[in-house]
């Protein structure tokens, strides 16, 4: 199957060449990023010096990190309690909905913690989610425990550990181990005592009350929150949940927690956001970035500012009032910049910031900062909206690494300057373009339509049929498009010429050829009258079969020829193609008695405006050639009905078939697809091209093909149909 190529025409193939032009735009705008390029690596060297005075301001300060358990050699999690800080306070209700906003830090204790059991295991008897916060100078403590069968602490009862109960055991500023117990005699407001230090000691020493919090039963079990001062904990923190399911031996039946209780050595470690490290941070705020401070495990100690307004340079205070703006600037704010701007990136005004509640840090640059060196890294947004440049450095403390800072920053505020560089440069060189461009478009629209006008004066002068019917008038224009023309005017009228010659040719050798048939009838008639032998009689014969083929060659000559005449002066009526049809094909029956006729035609009155002899004519040219192609007793269906509103005729008969490349070709003047050896009839072609000139003629078309069985070949006919009025009937 071949595919017709893409037309362009000399406009397109002009403004293409123009687009050249635009490399010029182009060269301007990799000159602007290539100094992007150079202001982000300016950039990156300014973020590296934040980070290296920020670091500055933490070497060698141990203090810092030791209260934060950076002098581990390793946390493990579950065990070592992240605090995140809070903007708000937690309310002491039970009620944990407030905690849904920061929920992905809890951490779940199930099989992995057991401390201790007494019994089999099972998760759905003890388990709990567990988070810590900071707010303000407090501690925030949440428990969500499922807990199958709850025993809480008889009335007025001085035993504190024979029922479900939480110890709680920390270091404090002072580096002394303390253990409570918080122990309830049904839900509300909880209480917690004081033990005595000694391991597996549950002796209580007297209530705490700055430890607050509150019990809730749930469908599951019991929520606790509890909110534990900071001045009371120092850097090692445990909590350990204690299962209790008979309520008359009162035995502890399993123990789950962070770490074991019973001892300092045991506990885990919890970390705080430390404001000592906020507070030396707090003299870079200014620097526009946003920095983090880390431990040696990647925990966040500190954070400042904002990534959303690090954009990495001092924002542009410069405002323009309408008013002051000149007409040339309103245009290129109102219509240009959203041209500009499907090119380049806007930056964002919001973005999606993945490291906003972090509380953990990776990434190369952190790994190489841990490992004693300053490197720096760009990476996107999950949102794909922004760049953010990140540089890490380490803080020493002698010769350890005990925490890294690390300063973000968008490429928001270089993208600005970038896009403010290119809006000029654009508005400039559009300006220049358009005018170049609008004048070789005029140019180019001039040289097309002349060319159109040329090719449209071209298609009128020849019809569908070859012919040429008007005459071809040259430019007068002194140019190749005007020589062109001229060119194509003497073509035009040479050509005229040998079509008139080649149409009349036919008629004057039909003359030519009938005078001397008509000499050797005459003589043949004379011989035929005369007493000759009977080989004498064989030659006349034969002379009389050759002047029969002769006479019927000029008669098919001229049968095109003078049915052109015939339609051209022939007056249409209104007939009934039906009846037509009906009396044509009993006619066909008894002229052609060896073969079978098949009629079939639809009840409904199909009325049609024509010249009745001519279609009479049409469908005599197709039965002739269905016989022709026909063996005897074969059968030749003849079937007229209304579809699409038009008349279909369809002749079809048993026989040979068509090729591919011949079913279109069929209804051309002089072409037949009979064998030789069935030349003994003259056949000049002309059949199926009457057919079809009878059939434009009345506003019809006619097909030929392959019958849908592939037994015969199938000719369909559709003429236009006439609806009279009841009036007019």
């Amino acid at each position: 199957m071949s595919f017709l190529k893409p037309r362009l025409g000399l406009r397109i193939k002009l403004v293409f060449l123009s687009s050249f032009l635009f490399a010029i735009p182009w060269l301007g705008y990799k000159y602007v990023w290539e100094m992007e390029k150079y202001l982000r690596k300016g950039q990156e060297q300014t973020l590296v010096g934040t980070v290296s005075a920020a670091a500055t301001a933490l070497h060698e300060r141990p203090k810092l990190f030791n209260a934060q358990a950076s002098f581990l050699s390793d946390v493990r999690k579950g065990r070592d309690l992240y605090a995140i800080d809070v903007s708000e306070p937690i309310q002491l209700d039970g009620d944990l909905e407030e905690w849904d906003s920061f929920q992905y830090q809890a951490h779940y204790y199930g099989d992995d913690y057991v401390l201790e059991n007494k019994t089999r295991y099972d998760s759905k008897s003890l388990s709990f989610n567990h988070m810590v916060v900071k707010y303000e100078d407090y501690l925030y403590v949440m428990f969500e425990v499922v807990d199958d069968y709850i025993v809480y602490r008889k009335e007025n009862n001085f035993n504190v550990h024979r029922n479900d109960n939480i110890q709680i055991a920390f270091l404090n500023k002072e580096s002394q181990f303390q253990r409570y117990i918080v122990s309830n005699n049904k839900p509300g407001w909880i209480n917690a005592y004081l033990t005595k230090p000694e391991e597996g000691s549950v002796y209580p020493l007297h209530h705490e009350s700055k430890i607050q919090g509150s019990w809730v039963e749930t469908p599951k079990g019991y929520n606790v929150e509890l909110r534990i001062p900071l001045e009371m904990i120092g850097n090692k923190l445990g909590f350990a949940i204690y299962d209790v399911d008979n309520s008359h031996s009162r035995e502890v039946a399993n123990i789950v927690g962070t770490s074991q209780t019973q001892n300092a050595d045991q506990l885990g470690t919890v970390l705080v956001p430390s404001p000592e490290i906020e507070q030396i941070l707090k003299g870079l705020a200014r620097s526009n970035s946003r920095i983090w401070v880390i431990d040696s495990h990647r925990r966040v100690l500190a954070r400042i500012g904002d990534i959303r307004s690090a954009t990495g340079v001092v924002q542009d205070k410069e405002t323009y009032k309408r008013a002051s703006l000149s007409w040339l600037q309103r245009l290129e704010q109102k219509y240009l910049h959203p041209i500009y701007y499907q090119l380049l990136t806007r930056p964002p005004q919001d973005f999606v910031d993945e490291l906003e509640e972090a509380t953990e840090l990776a990434g190369s640059q952190v790994d190489g900062a841990i490992l004693g060196e300053v490197q720096s890294s760009w990476y996107l947004t999950p949102d794909k909206r922004a760049v953010v440049l990140s540089a890490a450095h380490p803080i020493w403390v002698g010769e350890k690494v005990m925490g890294v800072v690390i300063a973000e920053e968008t490429t928001n505020g270089i993208r600005t300057i970038r896009n403010k560089a290119l809006e000029r440069l654009f508005t400039v060189i559009l300006a220049v373009m358009l005018l170049s461009t609008l004048a070789l478009f005029l140019f180019a629209s001039r040289i097309s339509y002349r060319i159109r006008k040329l090719r449209s004066q071209a298609e009128q002068v020849i019809d569908e049929q070859g012919r040429i019917h008007a005459a071809f008038k040259g430019s007068s224009v002194n140019d190749e498009i005007g020589d062109l023309s001229r060119s194509f005017s003497s073509i035009v009228n040479r050509l005229g010429q040998y079509n008139s010659y080649l149409e009349n040719m036919t008629s004057r050798l039909s003359h030519e050829f009938r005078t001397p048939v008509t000499v050797v009838r005459s003589s043949l008639d004379n011989l035929a009258m005369l007493e000759n032998s009977e080989d004498a009689k064989v030659y006349m014969e034969r002379a009389q079969g050759g002047i029969k083929r002769l006479n019927t060659i000029l008669t098919n000559m001229s049968e095109a020829t003078r049915l052109d005449h015939s339609l051209q002066s022939s007056e249409k009526e209104i007939f009934n193609l039906s009846e037509l049809v009906r009396g044509c094909s009993e006619g066909y029956q008894g002229a052609y008695k060896d073969y079978l006729f098949e009629t079939k035609i639809d009840k409904q009155v199909l009325q049609v405006n024509g010249v009745p002899e001519n279609i009479a004519q049409l469908i005599d040219k197709v039965i002739a050639n269905a016989v022709e192609f026909s063996k005897e007793k074969d059968v030749i269906q003849i079937r007229l009905s209304k579809q699409m509103g038009q008349a279909k005729l369809v002749i079809s008969n048993t026989g040979p078939l068509l090729s591919e490349e011949m079913q279109g070709r069929l209804f051309e003047s002089m072409v037949s697809v009979r064998e030789q050896n069935k030349e003994s009839e003259t056949h000049l072609g002309i059949g199926l091209y009457i057919a079809r000139v009878i059939a434009e003629f009345h506003q019809g078309h006619i097909t030929i093909e392959n019958n849908s069985d592939q037994s015969g070949v199938m000719v369909t006919i559709w003429l236009p149909i006439i609806t009279l009025n009841k009036t007019d009937s």
